[in-house]
């Protein structure tokens, strides 16, 4: 699954406009490196995404293309 999509299945970010504009602006890395908006997502790999001032650190649990909003918080765990 596409990174940017990832993040709003995760509901890490809200929307997935927004998440490709975090990707295309280097704000988001995944292992450590900076990832684009096309990154295939796998389980295990570590998203880290920069807020402002604030960063988020959370480890990919599962891939799954939908969700509800309930089970959102099971794909991902923060470090």
């Amino acid at each position: 699954m596409r990174l940017d999509k990832y993040l709003k299945v995760s509901r890490l970010i809200k929307r997935r406009t927004v998440a490709n504009e975090a990707c295309d602006s280097g704000r988001v890395t995944v292992n450590g490196k900076v990832a684009r908006a096309s990154y295939d997502v796998k389980q295990g790999d570590v998203i880290e995404i920069t807020f402002g001032n604030r960063s988020v650190k959370a480890e990919v649990l599962a891939v799954e293309e939908t969700v509800r909003k309930e089970q959102a918080a099971e794909l991902f765990r923060y470090l």
